[in-house]
């Protein structure tokens, strides 16, 4: 049964699409034209780790004040 819904979705969802326009990613193959720093390299780092370790961490530590809520 899935293989019938997968082969009747497949032909039926281009047709109610209508026309689209197809997206291309821009890519590039050649070496990037500067390099970056390791400081430049490491703050982004450090960024992209308080921003996600900082909120989990902030709901971690107060999982107590949370449970304690009436």
């Amino acid at each position: 049964m899935p293989g019938i819904l997968r082969t009747v979705a497949s032909r039926v969802a281009p047709v109610l699409r209508g026309h689209t326009f197809s997206q291309t990613a821009n890519l590039y193959t050649r070496p990037p034209k500067e390099k970056i720093s390791f400081v430049e390299s490491s703050i982004a780092w450090v960024v992209l780790s308080a921003t996600v370790l900082g909120p989990s961490g902030w709901i971690l530590s107060h999982l107590e004040d949370y449970k304690k809520r009436d």
